[in-house]
């Protein structure tokens, strides 16, 4: 299979590689280096090549069943917790060895939500990445399900390698698992046809996606839904099996292409709509929500007809509409405490110093439905 898309992939000077616990342990054994091998000597191949390679591997809970004794994935955020402090440890001295084959250093890089959400993090977490990168070194990412809770993780790593590809300015992103590809069904159930190319968000229609398995927080829901959000921000994805690593990793003829949209969308603009933490809300009237989201102008207090939540100038919001749906996120100039005096407000009613929009322009984000 050749497309725009795919060849995209294949040329790419920059990629992260994502690849799904269920390609890399099992149940019973824990942690399969057969397979991890496999991986890596992909991974080593493409990296020759002259590409850039950033890992993001999951299986550090999956990795730490089988020591610890458990039989299934733990339900409980305590032994989630402990089985990710065996299994990370096992995860990173696997991947290490593997690596070490070519003399290549692994670097591990763990990861909360907050890491992204907060700027200050972020911007750490891409130096330390871009650093490991001009050492040549692997940099191999996992969410840090040591201390991450159900209120700050990202979910799955699936999200995460997305949000890793736009942090390291990645020119493809290639999600591998133990399916391979995406399906307008269930192919477990028979008569379901494999989607090759996504080239816009009409392909998906009547696609149902189910979740995750035994090993992993993910399934395909969660692959399509990242696959979603770094096609949005510019990044052409690769959905394949891990099993085609090769391939993948190569020409790009296998799984389901996700086309990126034509301009990616500037790090400070990702941020505000797929990583900020949502501090509180700004409620607009109608005139309002068509100048901010059609006409993509600022926000002005005179459009604000309502503040919920507790915030401080220079926190990320949601715009809502008359009907309570959020249209846009923005980063807000004013505390939540001023804005309440402000709501309705012209700016010549206003002293000299409020007299800026709410949310500037540059700031402001149209959330994609």
């Amino acid at each position: 299979m050749t497309s725009a898309t795919r060849t995209k992939v294949a040329e790419a000077r920059r990629i992260v590689v994502k690849i799904g616990s269920s390609a890399l342990t099992s149940l019973v054994g824990g942690l399969d280096v057969d397979r991890l091998d496999l991986l890596a000597d992909a991974v080593e191949a493409r990296m020759r090549a002259g590409t850039d390679v950033v890992v993001v591997s999951s299986g550090a809970i999956g990795a730490g069943i089988a020591p610890l004794g458990l039989t299934k994935r733990p339900r409980d955020l305590a032994t989630k917790q402990a089985a990710a402090s065996v299994g990370q440890l096992a995860l990173a001295h696997a991947w290490g060895t593997s690596f070490a084959r070519y003399d290549r250093t692994v670097g591990q890089v763990l990861l909360t939500a907050e890491d992204i959400a907060r700027r200050t993090n972020h911007r750490n977490a891409q130096r330390t990445l871009d650093r490991l990168r001009s050492l040549g070194a692997v940099a191999v990412v996992n969410e840090n399900d040591t201390v991450a809770t159900a209120e700050i993780r990202f979910g799955d790593n699936d999200r995460l390698a997305a949000l890793v590809a736009h942090l390291v300015g990645a020119d493809a992103l290639v999600l591998l698992s133990d399916v391979d590809g995406l399906y307008d069904g269930d192919p477990r159930k028979g008569n379901a046809t494999l989607i090759p190319e996504v080239d816009s968000p009409e392909d998906l229609d009547g696609v149902v996606a189910g979740s995750g398995g035994a090993l992993g927080t993910g399934g395909m829901a969660s692959k399509l839904s990242a696959a979603r959000l770094a096609a949005d921000a510019g990044v052409p994805v690769l959905l394949a099996a891990a099993a085609d690593v090769q391939a993948a990793l190569t020409d790009a003829g296998v799984g389901t292409a996700f086309a990126a949209r034509p301009t990616r969308l500037s790090a400070r603009k990702f941020w505000v709509r797929h990583a900020a933490d949502v501090q509180g809300d700004l409620h607009l009237d109608a005139g309002a929500v068509g100048a901010v989201v059609n006409r993509r102008r600022s926000l002005l207090s005179a459009g604000v007809t309502g503040v919920s939540g507790r915030f401080y100038g220079g926190d990320v919001v949601a715009l809502r509409a008359p009907d309570g749906e959020v249209v846009a996120r923005g980063v807000v100039a004013f505390d939540a405490a001023e804005l309440t005096g402000m709501l309705g407000k012209s700016r010549g009613d206003l002293s000299q110093e409020l007299q800026r929009p709410v949310v500037h322009a540059d700031d402001l984000v149209p959330v994609t439905p």
